[in-house]
């Protein structure tokens, strides 16, 4: 782990590239840090000039005569180098690079970058940047504030980190507008040397940060953040921002499940994995971290909701009830109690309605009954200010009412507008309080679903015997035959080896080899053109299901080996058909596997047969997996209830469905060769010991 108390816990700064011109981003950060009142010194640096707000300034930095702790470079970009090269000569351990024009922009500000980060690693530095906004550290003990924003920080708990510099100073000022406050702020930009993740181990056992931020335009190394978010996720929530989630994929995916993971599903598999929060907006970052830095994580998910108005009441119900989260009805003492208390409320319900002059005394009755009703997780108070009513008077209200309440309470004052009294009111007294009711059901979902990952079972990882041997000499055999594709009873050979039981087949390349492989398996069989030239067999009409005769055997045989005469020419490859045993009953299935550039290998599973790319009906998980992520992937399917038994319908056998999802995750981490692969369908069946793969295709990676 790196050690950042230099950048963010510095004694003494230097600031290269501070200028008197009003205006540039050195005489901004210079002015931020004396505004700032920081507790340690502060060395202006700039040949160019003698004083700097009335503080001695020095030509460079070797010319201090102090130690300095952190230098903070805002110079030309060709100039960089060299004056990183001071900094080391002069002892300094920590660098924050503002200047631009590095790897972002290619070409020679790649090689520039090349440079700077090699000086900084001759000389023992930490550099946060190129190309960043700065840092900040809001605890007084420091007071640091060395970024170009005209915003102040305020100051409260939340880290956080950012990719982007131009977002720096708007993300500042939003964040005070809400009165959310921060303990750090660490702008990291093209993350030459300090990283996210080094950034997010540094906070992890940081006593001022309870909550983390991020704003991310890619990953450094995945894997790595994996094992860091997971461990600081359990206690220090985790929210993200992850640009980019509509990209294109620009590989062209052979398999299904490699046409299924172009979607951002690595991301949000990563996130799962980790518990972090990840959500699709800047906006929806800080309504999350608003909520957790000023209320409890809720127990459940069941919202208690008053308003004094039915449309807004309505539209938080459809919103949190399109999440999954749950409106209990107000029963027994709760029910009497409000139909007492709130006079002329004919009907109790949840949304409880309290009608447009309701002012802020209803309020206050309500919430003070069903702050105490073990029925309900968080409270949700929606007020519409019409013009009679004092807006502050009904926030104050809303405080009184909660107050002792041990539950999460959200409010939403719509169309009163961000800074209004009221709205201030709630926030200075710690109810995070939004303008829409929608934004408040997207963050409490949110929030219930760190609940649920936190409530979770951290999960086991098994190992199994297997033929490793056997599979590595299918590999060989197949690479050396030219080809990068294993199908039929070669792939199929592979899952027997590692415990992944298959339907019988056989290969037969004429008339008379395959009838006999027909009567040896037993009818009714299945048969399939056998090449791996073909990888889409469904589509090119090459397989027969239910043949039940030698009759149908030798017709489907001359009508196959007709279909692929030009394949013959084209390839030299002899024909052949499989016959494989016809496996009925069971729920059709697929588990599979694809390779992220990023993320690396991830195991995916849902509807099989030919529709898992229609309905899309799949779950995806990094790899490796233990027992808890399987038993997540296979329960997260909307077509889970057809596994459990669905109208009359008998379960499947799930207990050999999950364990078939961990020895493909044990054989993924065995042979880093393979690149796909797919299993479609595995057939999960009622009956232990007939769940059996049908079909299944190895792609190996080229080069």
């Amino acid at each position: 782990m790196k050690n950042l108390d230099h950048i963010f816990k510095p004694k003494s700064v230097a600031v290269i590239g501070a200028s008197t011109q009003r205006g540039t981003i050195g005489r901004e950060i210079l002015h931020n840090i004396i505004l700032n009142e920081f507790n340690g010194k502060v060395f202006p640096v700039n040949p160019k000039a003698s004083v700097i707000h009335s503080i001695k300034c020095y030509s460079t930095v070797l010319d201090v005569p102090d130690a300095v702790d952190m230098a903070i470079i805002v110079v030309p970009r060709e100039i960089v180098p060299a004056v990183a090269e001071q900094c080391g000569q002069k002892g300094v351990r920590g660098l924050v690079v503002i200047s631009a024009g590095f790897r972002e922009v290619g070409g020679k500000g790649i090689i520039l970058e090349n440079q700077l980060l090699e000086i900084c690693q001759k000389h023992g530095m930490n550099m946060i940047g190129p190309n960043c906004f700065g840092v900040v550290n809001t605890d007084p003990e420091y007071s640091l504030n060395c970024t170009f924003g005209k915003t102040r920080a305020l100051t409260g708990r939340v880290g956080f980190i950012s990719q982007s510099g131009a977002l720096g100073e708007a993300i500042m000022n939003h964040a005070q507008e809400l009165g959310l406050g921060f303990s750090m702020v660490a702008s990291i930009g093209n993350k030459a040397d300090v990283s996210a993740n080094d950034v997010l181990e540094y906070w992890q056992d940081d006593p001022q940060t309870d909550i983390i931020l991020l704003y991310l335009e890619n990953f450094g190394n995945p894997r790595h953040f994996t094992k860091i978010a997971r461990e600081i996720s359990r206690f220090k929530p985790i929210v993200a921002v992850k640009a980019g989630r509509t990209t294109q994929g620009a590989r062209a995916a052979s398999s299904h499940t490699g046409a299924l993971a172009e979607l951002d599903v690595g991301v949000d598999a990563l996130f799962d994995q980790c518990g972090v929060m990840r959500v699709s907006s800047v906006e929806e970052l800080f309504d999350v971290a608003r909520a957790l830095s000023n209320q409890p994580i809720p127990k459940g998910n069941r919202v208690a909701i008053v308003t004094n108005a039915g449309g807004p009441g309505l539209l938080a119900t459809d919103a949190l009830i399109s999440l999954g989260m749950q409106l209990p009805p107000y029963r027994g003492a709760t029910r009497t109690k409000l139909k007492k208390a709130i006079i002329g409320q004919n009907a109790v319900n949840n949304p409880l309605d309290l009608v447009a002059g309701a002012g802020g005394e209803s309020f206050k009755l309500a919430l003070n009954i069903i702050k105490t009703d073990k029925d309900f997780d968080s409270i949700f108070a929606i007020f519409v200010p019409p013009v009679t009513i004092n807006q502050v008077e009904v926030a104050k209200s809303i405080h009184e009412g909660v107050k002792g309440c041990k539950k999460t309470v959200v409010a939403c004052f719509m169309g009163a507008g961000e800074g209004s009294a009221g709205m201030d009111y709630l926030k200075q007294n710690d109810i995070p309080v939004y303008l829409f009711p929608e934004a408040v059901a997207k963050t409490l979902y949110q929030i219930d679903a760190y609940r649920r990952w936190l409530e979770r079972p951290r999960g086991e990882f098994k190992t199994f015997k297997v033929n490793k041997e056997a599979v590595q000499a299918i590999i060989d055999d197949t690479l050396k035959s030219g080809l990068d594709v294993i199908v039929g009873d070669k792939a199929l050979s592979i899952l027997e080896h590692y415990g992944i039981k298959t339907a019988q087949s056989r290969i037969a390349d004429s008339e008379k080899a395959s009838l006999i492989a027909a009567e040896e398996i037993g009818y009714p069989v299945v048969m399939k053109i056998y090449t791996p030239h073909i990888l889409h067999k469904t589509d090119f009409g090459a397989v027969q299901v239910d043949v039940r005769t030698a009759k149908e055997v030798r017709a489907i045989f001359n009508e196959f080996r007709k279909k692929t005469v030009a394949l013959k020419k084209k390839t030299g490859e002899k024909f052949s058909v499989e016959i494989q045993e016809m496996v009925t009953g069971g729920v059709e299935t697929v588990l599979g596997m694809s390779t992220d550039p990023s993320f690396g290998p991830l195991i995916m599973f849902g509807l099989g047969g030919i529709y898992v790319e229609i309905l899309k009906d799949v779950a995806f998980r990094i790899n490796p997996l233990n027992d808890a992520n399987v038993d997540e992937m296979v329960k997260g399917l909307k077509s889970y209830p057809l596994l459990t038994g669905f109208r009359g319908s008998e379960a499947v056998d799930l207990p050999t469905l999950k364990e078939a999802l961990l020895r493909l995750s044990q054989l993924v981490s065995d042979f880093d060769q393979f690149s796909e692969i797919d299993i479609n369908p595995f057939i999960s069946h009622p009956q232990k010991g007939k769940s059996k793969a049908v079909d299944a295709r190895f792609i190996i990676k080229k080069g």
